[in-house]
């Protein structure tokens, strides 16, 4: 997408590759949305760190930087044994997979990396193999997201309020972003609505990185509490929901997505509004049998106790620009604990349909249309 700073407007991709310096360059997503800045991850190890740390979030933008970081760790290796080679590759792929365990579109990129990397008979071969499916990985992503903007534009309406939750926008994937995507292609076609961003506390993407997405794409929207939705749907303020995903199961339908979301479906049922899930095709879990299987990462209970922000003012007050520095402020009781679940998951019958680049199918048609949306065969 563009992004505009200081007055100038150039087209930016989350997660980009530096062959010169074996680096995979990355959007600092936690500075935003009070500073814009690309930083360079220069081993993998730093690549699994980024992801982990959350410098780069998202379905498809992690399962792109582990693409590239696996690549990245391949490059890295120096010597002919293939044997020595392929327990380094192995090395980091555990590394970059156990980042951030609920998503899975950072595995399914990394076994497409290496499935192509088998072609090849000497080192030199499969590390060239490797970073060009890692860049295949990205472009894909892109078409995806470009799809499901399609499929999912005919769903909005002129006049239409539409809910979001978390960040499922072009900073949560290579480019253009799997639930902002028909929002992006709608407006494109000359429709006008109104977007409810859940803040989605703790980390508050939806305040910080929705919210700001849609201000750059001059969409019309609002920041609410999470808490606010009910409300809204109550008086039928609400006519839509489109999310994102970070590991749907192709053989129940089951959505695992930001914490909070399960609410939001649960909202929507209650009171008759249309709850759509809009993923690529790398997000689809054909493995797994029941949601109560995907992995669900806690995180720091400080996310919960506190919050990260700028103050008001601080960087206009300086005589001359200074780096971003956010600050944590404490705002829970001192002597309280917290549970931090960073996902929920979401059961097939709450879900009107998910927006797919294929097409837009109910969650119980997945498997049988596998073949249409990446799966066994």
């Amino acid at each position: 997408m563009n992004v505009t700073v200081n007055g100038k407007t150039r087209h930016y991709r989350t997660v980009t590759f530096d062959s010169r310096t074996n680096s995979v360059r990355l959007i600092e997503q936690r500075l935003l949305p009070h500073e814009f800045k690309v930083v360079a991850a220069t081993d993998y190890g730093a690549t699994a760190a980024a992801i982990r740390d959350m410098i780069v979030r998202g379905a498809g933008a992690i399962g792109a930087a582990a693409a590239y970081g696996l690549a990245q760790g391949a490059r890295a290796f120096h010597g002919r044994d293939l044997g020595r080679f392929a327990r380094h590759v192995e090395r980091v792929f555990q590394g970059l997979k156990a980042a951030r365990p609920t998503a899975v579109d950072p595995l399914n990129a990394m076994l497409q990396v290496r499935r192509r990397m088998e072609a090849g008979t000497d080192v030199g071969e499969q590390q060239a193999l490797a970073l060009a499916a890692a860049e295949e990985f990205a472009h894909e992503d892109v078409q995806h997201c470009q799809a499901i903007g399609d499929h999912g534009a005919k769903l909005i309406r002129d006049g239409m309020n539409i809910l979001t939750h978390c960040n499922a926008g072009w900073l949560a994937f290579v480019d253009v972003g799997s639930a902002t995507g028909p929002m992006y292609r709608a407006q494109a076609r000359g429709r006008r609505f109104h977007v409810f961003c859940d803040e989605t506390r703790p980390r508050s993407q939806g305040a910080t990185l929705t919210a700001w997405e849609l201000a750059q794409q001059q969409i019309s929207h609002q920041v609410i509490a999470d808490n606010a939705a009910g409300l809204l749907f109550a008086r039928d303020k609400i006519d839509l929901v489109i999310v994102g995903s970070d590991r749907t199961l192709g053989r129940t339908g089951e959505v695992a997505n930001k914490i909070g979301t399960y609410a939001k479906a649960v909202l929507a049922r209650r009171h008759g509004v249309p709850f759509y899930v809009a993923i690529p095709f790398s997000t689809i879990d054909w493995n797994l049998k029941a949601g109560r299987d995907i992995p669900i990462e806690e995180r720091d209970e400080s996310e919960v106790l506190g919050a990260w922000g700028m103050a008001a003012g601080s960087k206009s007050r300086a005589r001359t620009p200074r780096p971003t520095v956010p600050e944590y402020v404490r705002v829970a009781n001192p002597t309280s604990r917290a549970f931090n679940p960073g996902f929920d998951v979401t059961p097939p019958e709450l879900i009107t349909g998910v927006i797919t680049p294929a097409g837009i199918f109910r969650p119980e048609e997945l498997w049988r249309e596998r073949r249409d949306l990446g799966g066994p065969r």
